[in-house]
C-alpha cells in the first residue's frame, strides 16, 4: 500500500549493517501495533547477511508503516543516516525525523517520547545517557571512563554545555532536515559532533539553548558487540580536529 501521502507524527531512521542477529524484530512489532502515527524507515547499508531479508519479512505484516531503503555498499553509519534521512524526508509526509540505533540501545519507545520534546521553537531533541538514582544506564566502566574523557573534549570544541553528543538518538523537526544533511559528513561515528556545528551555523550558537533539548534517557544498555571499535579511539582525535577546521567559522 502506498503511504506518501498519509501524514505521520514521527519517521524514525535505522541504520542497519549486519544486524541479522541484533534486530529485535518482536519489540518493532509491538510497537508499531500501538503506534500507527510513526512510520519506521530500515537503511540496509550493503550487509553481507540475510538482514534485508528479515526486514523484508517485517514489512509485510506493516507495509504502511515501514519501509527498507537498501545501499548496494557499506557506505557506514553517517551515510547511511544521512541518506536514510533524505529518503524519508523526500518521499513520506513526516512532523518529526528521527535515527536509532539498530540494536535498540536506547528503546523505540523511548525515542518517541523524546520526539515529543519538539515543540514550538524547540527544533532538536536527542537522548542523553546520564546515570540517575531514578533511572537504568547500563554501561561497560570502561566505555563510560573514555566516553566522559572524550565528551568533555567535544563539549569544549563546540563550546556547549553538552553531557551526550554521542548517543544514538536524535529527533530533529522536518523543517531543518535538509539543511542540516544535505552534505556528506566528514566522520564516519562523531558525525553526531557535525550536527551540532551544523545547527550552530544555522541558528547561531547563542541560540542553540533556545532550539535544542537534551532529554535524560530512562533506560540505556550498553551491546556487547558495539560498531565501534576500540582502535578508533586513536582515529577520533584526527576526525576531531578535521570537524574543528571545517566548522570553526561557527565556533566564533
Amino acid at each position: 500500500m502506498d503511504t506518501r501521502n498519509k501524514n505521520f507524527e514521527l519517521g524514525i531512521i535505522i541504520p542497519c549493517y549486519n544486524e541479522s542477529n541484533r534486530l529485535k524484530i518482536e519489540d518493532f512489532t509491538q510497537f508499531l501495533e500501538h503506534h500507527k502515527q510513526v512510520f519506521l524507515c530500515f537503511v540496509n547499508d550493503g550487509s553481507l547477511d540475510n538482514t534485508a531479508a528479515i526486514i523484508e519479512q517485517f514489512n509485510v505484516s506493516f507495509n504502511e508503516n515501514s519501509t527498507l531503503l537498501s545501499l548496494e555498499k557499506n557506505q557506514g553509519k553517517a551515510e547511511a543516516v544521512r541518506q536514510g534521512v533524505l529518503f524519508a524526508n523526500k518521499n513520506y509526509s513526516l512532523q518529526k525525523i528521527a535515527y536509532l540505533d539498530a540494536d535498540l540501545a536506547t528503546s523505540i519507545e523511548e525515542c518517541y517520547q523524546i520526539s515529543k520534546q519538539i515543540k514550538e521553537e524547540t527544533v532538536f531533541a536527542f537522548g542523553s545517557r546520564i546515570s540517575k538514582i531514578d533511572n537504568t544506564i547500563d554501561r561497560k566502566k570502561y566505555r563510560f571512563f573514555i566516553g566522559r574523557f572524550i565528551a568533555t573534549l567535544i563539549s569544549m570544541q563546540l563550546g556547549l554545555s553538552v553531557y551526550d553528543t554521542q548517543c544514538g538518538c536524535k529527533v530533529f523537526k522536518t523543517e531543518i532536515v535538509a539543511a542540516v544533511f544535505k552534505e556528506k559528513f566528514i566522520s564516519k561515528w562523531l558525525f553526531d559532533v557535525e550536527i551540532f556545528h551544523r545547527l550552530m551555523a544555522l541558528f547561531g550558537k547563542q541560540e542553540m539553548h533556545k532550539i535544542c533539548k537534551e532529554e535524560p534517557l530512562k533506560s540505556w544498555v550498553d551491546t556487547d558487540d558495539s560498531r565501534l571499535k576500540m582502535t578508533y579511539f586513536f582515529k577520533l582525535w584526527f576526525d576531531l580536529l578535521s570537524i574543528r577546521n571545517r566548522y570553526k567559522a561557527a565556533l566564533k
